[in-house]
């Protein structure tokens, strides 16, 4: 703009309260200037009326000398030069003098006040040491001249005589009586404003409310309350002024609206009247006198109302420093007085509000930079450049109504518009006739050529774009730029208007906007068109025949303009390549058959349905889609591609946007994640190790893209060139013609070679053009698959149960293999699952979508090593099913615990295999080996059966008889009977087991048990150990005595005989008949030695004593769990026991019975003591051992120990020394538990009776 010196000083009005000083002047002419100058250092608070918030004011006055022509006149509202206050100066202290003419003259002033209405005065009356001096015999004292003055003047207010004492002397007395007449002073000047502000306010509303009466004039009222906002300028309330011109600024913006709905006023006829000069905003004046001169006369038009009011709001404005808010309204001044000369339908010439607008746009924004620096417009060019850029699109505007933008230049109408333009523009004001730069000569010299205006117009243009991409404006920015894109194509040079145009069009594109896209690809169009960029122009043609927002006439000429180019004979070398988005878009692809999963060789059909956007129809010579082969080598690398895309239905949709803005991947987020499936599998088995996901467009995804531009769409540029391999796999149709709208189009598929085809391009051929879709998305695949052949056998119902013929299915998924006649399967038999032979076993052949295309009886032939199956012919990728009977043969053994000790104290662990998490049943993995005829390596295929029983045995003795009795427990969900129960051993032909059995036949229900019972005799002496053998027939339930099937159960007793007998007896109390609860009772054990000893029980246990006599060592424990009885004395202790027959042994313990009733015996307890001289029967388990070397592990019955074979409980010894001990290796005595039926206590189940304790009490009981 101009340079520093050239910066407008702002004017500041001086305007200030008038007030009247009579009497003295000589007097009031020295006391001026002290006067003046401290008046306004204090501020006073202003309390206004109808409840407005005070205010801290400083008080300034314009003191005139009084003149009674200062005195308002009636009618007259002009607050400026209204007195507000009247001072009556004197020093009078002689008593003839104030008598002979101060009297007087006070007279005649105060009756010109009253004449007038004016009741604001006050008297000062100077007092002076040199005056008392001049007069000493006539002076009176000061009180008795200010006394007669207030009883000649001041009758009822006292308060209006004020003494000022000394005044230009320097004291104390002199600064309090400066003070107290100073607030005095301000005092009345605020109670003369308040009320004489009060009174104008009050008129000023009566005028407005009469408002609607014919003959009320705007103008008028304007320069009534423009009377208050000056006042309060004056007081340098500017926020209050403010006010004043916002409410007369709304006030005839709402005439202005009444007039365009039909309800105007008479006074707006002078604003309607033809607009003669538009030479626009003077913002350099704080006060427009010309402009408010014609206001003033009523002769102001619509432009020099608007124009004086905003100068004035623009002063005060910047008085309250907020220039800022100049801008903004600055430009809804502009917009708005615009459409209130349509709404007014003032007469104004042809551009003339364009250059009124322009010099106001540019008057605004010197205003601004002459009170701002640079900083801060840069800092703040958000709130100028709206100003700018309308400055521009008026100059333009002017541009072209003038001929300044035509390639041929002006024309003679074109230049006397001109002429006619700058006349109505005057002469320059004098402010700006020194500047270079003024918005005047700006006009002038840009309407005076074309180089100039070109110059003036690029440099506003560019101005306000850089305004606007640095606040991030960029739409506004694009929008600019279009403005120029049309400003070059009108001046020829369609190369610059291109790049402005491509800016505006990915902003559109990016934000949705479909029509400003469609007339901007147009633009487009006709500059690539002139360019002679045939590639580009054609990609453009074919977006723009495909947009719905043009008319099917338009549509049809840019689609004959790509079929023209494409008709024309050329080389290959020459094909153009453009998208296919703006030509056909690819609506479903669907899969025949809809697995979308062929063998090799098998048909494939691929059914695309095309959409195609032309207006009419289109003779393409090929449509190809381009496939990509990937080898699967899931086998080998145990890798491969997941089919989630294989199980659509074979049904692919692809999504559509707006075909005038474009593909949905045109959006500005960028292009949509492509996401595949990756497994890792197994190389031996497979099976599925882990899953993951792969992005395949990571370098589209992860790409940077420029911060001020959306991603480069086909709707934006022109996409690469995609060059389609012909030598590649690739999907071809000729000789199509697609119609407007849905087309289907069928290909046949490549099925020849196995792995996964990815469809990758789309391309259609129209003479020179192809159409290219250069990617697919969501990636579409089929899959070829050559399969080796696989074997699978499985049960027809769960659970397989061994012991049982169960039916299991054999399926044979041919894979590339054809089975022919001849081909057979060698099953290797084994002894523990033979095949059971059938006369009639048919196989099913199935084809690949499980539909049975034949049967056929399958012939088998078993010897003693291989049963071989003979196949019927099965064509490759077909399944053969059949059926065969197996039986699993349960094993014999005994069943036993998971965890079983062995001979050498180990422990022993079942194989996985016979544990089964989700069932009960025992399992048995049964494997079968398999000789195919397509490989040369045998396959092994495992069944798991499942035994239906768990059986367990235990021996029972009776004094010397024995018993032996098997539980068998029916584990499995099948109800089965037992017939045919039998118990034999196998060693001692002599020994008798006598059955006890009455059923010849037993139910054994599901989760029911059964149990057998035999009595063991013999002849000679019963064996320690007995082999013996459980067998029985089962069946299912309501079965003929055919399907019984044999079970056996093989187990061992040893220790079975009886050594030792302990018999007991509780005797009461001396002199007592019974036991009595609460009284000790004897209670006599006797052990008896029933058999002479064995050899191994000589070796283990003996001990020779001085006289020769064997002996072993027992320890005996009384304990009574059930709490019924208390040991008293000693409940424990070792006998040396004779190892001869019939040997005995008495002990004697006390007990007392806790109880009445019947209680059962204390239970007793035997058990062997091995000195620590006797080797342990096992190596004792670490788990076992005691931890404390105290017997209180007596306790521990002998009921937890095993109940099945006397094996499992020479595996349990107590030890009676500590832990600690045994872990150095110290031998120790122990105790040794008896095995089952060895101790055979005959008061196990005696009960005796106890009676009440006898309780006598005394009763004393009074009678009167």
């Amino acid at each position: 703009m101009e340079s520093q010196e050239e910066k407008p000083i702002i004017y500041t009005m001086e305007n200030k309260p008038i007030v009247t000083c009579a009497g003295d002047q000589g007097l009031f002419t020295s006391l001026y200037t002290p006067l003046a100058q401290q008046l306004p250092r204090e501020p006073m608070e202003w309390r206004r009326t109808y409840g407005r918030a005070p205010k801290m004011i400083h008080l300034e006055a314009n003191f005139v000398q009084f003149k009674e022509e200062l005195l308002p006149k009636e009618g007259n509202k002009a607050l400026l030069t209204f007195p507000f206050l009247h001072i009556y100066w004197t020093d009078c202290c002689d008593t003839e003098a104030y008598k002979g003419s101060v009297k007087e003259d006070m007279m005649r002033w105060q009756n010109s006040l009253r004449a007038h209405g004016s009741a604001d005065w006050v008297i000062v009356v100077v007092e002076t040491n040199d005056a008392k001096k001049k007069n000493k015999t006539n002076i009176l004292p000061r009180s008795s001249i200010v006394d007669k003055i207030r009883n000649d003047f001041c009758n009822k207010q006292n308060d209006r005589c004020v003494v000022l004492s000394d005044p230009l002397k320097d004291s104390s007395r002199s600064q309090e009586s400066w003070s107290s007449f100073l607030l005095k002073l301000r005092t009345l000047l605020l109670m003369s404003f308040t009320k004489n502000l009060g009174r104008f306010e009050d008129d000023m509303r009566t005028l407005r409310e009469k408002r609607t009466q014919p003959g009320w004039s705007f103008c008028e009222y304007f320069m009534v309350q423009e009377e208050l906002a000056f006042v309060f300028e004056m007081l340098q309330q500017f926020e209050d002024a403010l006010v004043q011109y916002d409410e007369l600024d709304a006030l005839f913006t709402q005439y202005v609206l009444n007039f365009g709905a039909g309800d105007g006023a008479n006074w707006l006829g002078s604003f309607c009247a033809p607009v003669r000069s538009w030479s626009g905003l003077l913002l350099r004046r704080p006060i427009d006198m010309e402009k408010r001169d014609g206001i003033q006369r009523g002769e102001a038009s619509l432009l020099d109302l608007r124009s004086y009011l905003f100068s004035r709001q623009c002063t005060l404005l910047i008085f309250l420093q907020r220039p800022w808010e100049v801008t903004q309204r600055a430009l809804e001044l502009l917009h708005n007085c615009v459409q209130e000369l349509h709404l007014l339908e003032v007469s104004v010439l042809e551009g003339a509000l364009d250059c009124w607008v322009f010099l106001s746009c540019l008057e605004v924004l010197h205003r601004i930079e002459g009170c701002c620096d640079q900083a801060q417009l840069a800092a703040n060019c958000s709130h100028t450049v709206g100003l700018w850029a309308y400055a521009t699109d008026k100059l333009k505007s002017l541009g072209e109504l003038c001929g300044l933008v035509s390639d041929k230049g002006p024309t003679s109408e074109d230049l006397n518009r001109t002429v006619d333009l700058l006349a109505g523009l005057g002469d320059e004001r004098p402010e700006t006739v020194n500047s270079l730069q003024s918005p005047y000569k700006k006009l002038k010299e840009a309407l005076s050529s074309v180089e100039a205006f070109e110059r003036h117009y690029l440099e506003l243009s560019h101005a306000a774009m850089e305004m606007y991409r640095a606040i991030s404006r960029l739409r506004s920015a694009r929008l600019v730029g279009k403005s120029l894109a049309e400003f070059y194509m009108r001046k020829g040079d369609p190369e610059r208007a291109e790049g402005f145009l491509q800016e505006a069009l990915r902003s559109y594109v990016s934000e949705g906007w479909s029509l400003p896209v469609t007339n901007t690809r147009i633009q487009i169009a006709e500059c690539q068109k002139l360019l002679g960029r045939t590639e580009d122009y054609l990609q453009t043609s074919a977006l723009l025949a495909g947009d719905v927002n043009l008319t099917n006439e338009e549509r049809k000429h840019f689609c004959q303009e790509i079929l023209t180019f494409a008709s024309k004979s050329t080389d290959k070398c020459q094909k153009v390549t453009l998208s296919m988005g703006a030509f056909a878009q690819l609506t479903r692809l669907q899969f025949h058959p809809a697995t979308a999963s062929v063998h090799s060789g098998a048909a494939l059909q691929v059914e695309l349905s095309l959409r195609c956007l032309m207006p009419v129809s289109v003779c393409m010579q090929q449509l190809a889609a381009s496939i990509h082969f990937s080898l699967e080598h899931g086998g080998t690398h145990g890798r491969s591609k997941g089919a989630q895309r294989l199980t659509n239905q074979g049904t692919v949709d692809f999504s559509q946007g707006n075909s005038s803005v474009g593909p949905p991947f045109s959006s500005a987020a960028g292009p949509s994640l492509e996401l595949d499936e990756i497994q890792d599998r197994s190389p031996s088995d497979n099976s599925l190790n882990s899953t993951g996901m792969v992005c395949k467009n990571t370098h589209l995804v992860m790409r940077r893209h420029d911060s001020s531009s959306s991603p480069e769409t086909p709707n934006c540029v022109s996409p690469p060139a995609v060059v389609v391999d012909d030598g590649a796999q690739m999907l071809k149709v000729r000789d199509i013609t697609l119609e407007p709208g849905n087309n289907s189009i069928v290909f046949t598929a490549p099925s020849g070679d196995p792995g996964t085809y990815t469809m990758r391009q789309l391309c259609a051929t129209v003479g020179q053009v192809q159409f290219v879709l250069p990617h697919i998305y969501p990636s579409v695949q089929y899959e070829v698959y050559s399969q080796e052949p696989q074997l699978t056998v499985e049960p027809l119902s769960e659970p397989l149960l061994a012991g049982l013929p169960q039916m299991v299915k054999f399926t044979l998924l041919t894979g590339h293999y054809a089975v022919k006649k001849g081909d057979a399967l060698q099953l290797s038999n084994t002894e523990t699952m033979p095949i059971l032979p059938s006369t009639s076993c048919t196989a099913s052949i199935r084809n690949p979508a499980a539909e049975v295309i034949g049967e056929s009886l399958l012939s088998i032939q078993s010897s003693e090593k291989v049963t071989s199956i003979s196949l019927p012919p099965t064509p490759p990728y077909h399944t053969l099913e059949f059926q065969l009977e197996v039986l699993c043969v349960i094993p014999s053994g005994s069943d036993r615990p998971a965890n079983e000790r062995l001979t050498n104290g180990e422990v022993r662990h079942r194989p996985r295999s016979y544990s089964h998490p989700n069932t009960p049943m025992t399992a048995i993995d049964q494997r079968m080996s398999i000789d195919c005829p397509w490989s040369i390596y045998s396959t092994l295929l495992a069944l798991t059966f499942y035994i239906p029983f768990k059986t367990k045995h235990s021996l029972l003795s009776a004094g010397n008889r024995k018993y032996i009795q098997v539980c068998v427990q029916n584990v499995s969900d099948v109800n089965f009977q037992l017939a045919e129960v039998k118990l034999t051993e196998k060693q001692h032909a002599s020994l008798e087991l006598q059955s006890l059995n009455t059923k010849a036949q037993q139910l054994v229900c599901t989760r029911q048990s059964v149990f057998c019972l035999w009595e063991v005799r013999w002849k000679a002496d019963l064996p320690s150990c007995l082999q013996c053998i459980f067998s029985a027939n089962f069946s299912p339930l309501n079965q003929d005595i055919s399907a019984f099937k044999p079970f056996h159960y093989h187990f061992q007793l040893e220790r079975v005989t009886t050594l030792y007998s302990v018999r007991a007896d509780i005797l009461p109390a001396a002199g007592e008949q019974h036991c009595r609860s609460g009284t000790l009772c004897g209670l006599e054990m006797c052990i008896t030695r029933l058999t002479e000893p064995g050899e191994g029980e000589l070796g283990e246990e003996s001990k020779v004593e001085t006289d020769g006599l064997k002996t072993t060592k027992l320890m005996y424990e009384v304990a009574d769990s059930s709490s019924n009885w208390a040991v008293c004395g000693k409940s424990s202790g070792m006998v040396s026991m004779p190892m001869s027959a019939n040997a005995t042994h008495k002990v004697q313990i006390e007990v007392m019975p806790l109880f009445a009733g019947h209680l059962p015996f204390p239970k007793i307890k035997v058990l062997k003591y091995l000195p620590h001289t006797a080797a342990p029967a096992i190596q004792p388990d670490p788990d076992s051992c005691v931890e404390n070397d105290t017997l209180s592990l007596l306790d521990k019955t002998l009921d937890d120990q095993g109940d099945t074979a006397s094996i499992r409980s020479r595996g349990s010894v107590h030890s009676v020394g500590s832990g600690e001990q045994q872990q150095r290796g110290l031998a120790m005595p122990r105790l040794e538990p008896f095995s089952p039926g060895q101790v055979f206590n005959h008061s196990h189940a005696r009960q005796v009776l106890v009676l009440p304790a006898t309780d006598d009490h005394i009763m004393e009981v009074n009678t009167t």
